[in-house]
């Protein structure tokens, strides 16, 4: 099985930055999107921003214009660089790819990396 090996998260001052990356262990075929998540301490999980096989990105509203995402084809990674951080971003990010298969799409997750955003 695949594995989504994550790295970058750590704890920043308010308006600082940090760079997420999110790399396979092995080869995943047909990937559709790579998408980035993160849950908050009580809260569901939620979409931060993905990137489609066309290149086409989405973000939630709360990260627009701060958060970028990013992929690399050749190695199948996908990273999001997180500028002009807010405390309300403090939560667990969760790396994920969906891949399609005959029989529906295929999800892989990250372990989770932890943001911390704090004065």
């Amino acid at each position: 099985q695949v594995q989504l090996v994550e790295s970058g998260g750590g704890e920043v001052q308010p308006g600082g930055s940090l760079r997420l990356s999110c790399v396979p262990s092995g080869t995943i075929y047909n990937i559709v999107s790579m998408n980035w998540y993160r849950q908050a301490p009580g809260k569901q999980r939620e979409l931060v921003a993905g990137i489609n096989h066309a290149g086409g990105v989405t973000y939630d509203d709360a990260v627009r214009g701060r958060f970028t995402i990013s992929r690399d084809n050749v190695k199948d990674a996908v990273y999001l660089q997180m500028d002009n951080l807010k405390p309300a971003d403090t939560a667990v990010y969760f790396c994920n790819v969906a891949a399609a298969r005959g029989t529906g799409p295929e999800w892989f997750w990250g372990q989770g990396t932890q943001v911390t955003v704090s004065s």
